[in-house]
């Protein structure tokens, strides 16, 4: 299913395709403290419907995953980084207003397994 997803203010959108069944409540420092779900889907599934300059970008402990966000607003809709089978996006299901973040399974990750 395509899902159009945001900031809050709208200067960065996106697009993403994606069936979401499941969604990771990590709790590292990070999201632990921005409060998001996570799903991951191929980089190519996600695209950008704003300009990429118009992303920030945070990386910390191992700097293997990007974390836009908006310098406006402050929301992080999404990451992207390596994944098993090539580049990945970390989608935030908070940030797609029509996703129903209530019909999806989630999955309490502390970091260490998966």
């Amino acid at each position: 299913m395509r899902y159009e997803g945001s900031c809050h203010c709208g200067k960065i959108a996106f697009e993403v395709e994606g069936d979401f069944a499941e969604a990771i409540d990590c709790n590292c420092s990070m999201c632990r403290r921005r409060g998001g779900l996570l799903a991951f889907v191929a980089r190519d599934s996600l695209r950008l419907k704003t300009p990429a300059a118009d992303l920030s970008t945070y990386e910390f402990n191992r700097h293997v995953i990007k974390h836009h966000f908006c310098n406006h607003c402050g929301i992080a809709p999404f990451g992207e980084g390596a994944g098993p089978n090539g580049p990945m996006a970390a989608i935030n299901l908070r940030c797609l207003p029509e996703f129903d973040t209530e019909a999806v399974k989630i999955v309490k990750y502390d970091g260490l397994s998966m």
